[in-house]
């Protein structure tokens, strides 16, 4: 599996409506959009899970750079997250 990392996703977006639009590359293992802890809403990105690392590429070909509802997409692979001093 490889984690994609999405961003300027439109915040209208959930979870269900990420996983539809990265369907078209492969299975969907899954898809989680980041919210704000105190508001629940969107921050605008979120993570993708495809089940091979040929799928994960086909969707960073497919839809980086790609315009959605009026947001530009930024897709890539995931780093892992580094230790750092919490806000």
């Amino acid at each position: 599996m490889k984690k994609l990392f999405i961003g300027g996703l439109p915040y209208s977006f959930g979870d269900d409506a990420l996983s539809a639009l990265f369907a078209d590359c492969g299975n969907v293992e899954s898809a989680v959009i980041i919210k704000d802890r105190m508001t629940g809403r969107s921050k605008g990105f979120g993570f993708v899970e495809m089940s091979s690392e040929a799928e994960a590429e086909k969707a960073i070909s497919m839809f980086n750079g790609q315009e959605v509802e009026g947001r530009r997409l930024n897709v890539s692979i995931a780093r892992p997250m580094t230790e750092g001093p919490r806000r």
